[in-house]
């Protein structure tokens, strides 16, 4: 059985995913949050980044 990267629809805060990446990583959701944050805070690639991964990743069915 493989997991596939989805935004996910339950661990959703703006469009699910670091919910999502989370949940494929099993690792709490929150943690991706906070590298992500961290990552915009570092110089603003983490708001291009989350904009493209929302663009690109599916959501979940």
């Amino acid at each position: 059985m493989y997991k596939k990267l989805c935004r996910s629809k339950k661990e959703r805060i703006i469009a699910g995913v670091c919910g999502g990446i989370g949940t494929f990583l099993n690792v709490d959701p929150t943690l991706v949050r906070l590298l992500w944050i961290f990552l915009i805070f570092l110089g603003g690639g983490g708001i291009l980044a989350y904009f493209i991964a929302w663009l690109i990743i599916p959501e979940e069915h």
